[in-house]
């Protein structure tokens, strides 16, 4: 099976910025798609940003849009967030998660019941 591990979280200021990285194992890396999802206090986990197998593929949520950038590196079997002028609203616990095989379309990745495998997650605080 697919672990996850998720590290880079932390407390930052609102205007900052911070890099969460995810490392994978336990499967061929580049026959997953990677998500990130994150979940605030009292509130239902939400979709952050994806990457397909080939990278081609990154959508992402319009309240991130502009703001994250998801990558990945195939040779190391990692996938990353960079995370820039954070808001407080981005406080979350954020969650790395992988799915097998490919979609047609880059719309099917931000559906979280298609995702199988899911790290333990990292806490991100945004101060204002």
């Amino acid at each position: 099976q697919v672990q996850l591990v998720e590290s880079g979280g932390g407390s930052v200021q609102a205007g900052g910025s911070l890099r969460l990285s995810c490392a994978a194992s336990g499967g061929t890396f580049g026959n997953l798609g990677l998500g990130w999802f994150r979940q605030a206090p009292g509130k239902e986990r939400e979709f952050v940003a994806a990457i397909t197998r080939n990278g081609a593929g990154t959508p992402y949520a319009d309240s991130v849009k502009g703001r994250f950038t998801i990558s990945r590196d195939n040779a190391k079997n990692m996938v990353y967030l960079q995370m820039n002028s954070l808001k407080p609203e981005d406080t979350a616990v954020y969650f790395c998660a992988a799915l097998l095989g490919g979609y047609p379309s880059t719309g099917f990745y931000i559906t979280e019941a298609l995702y199988k495998y899911w790290g333990q997650g990292t806490r991100v605080t945004v101060s204002s």
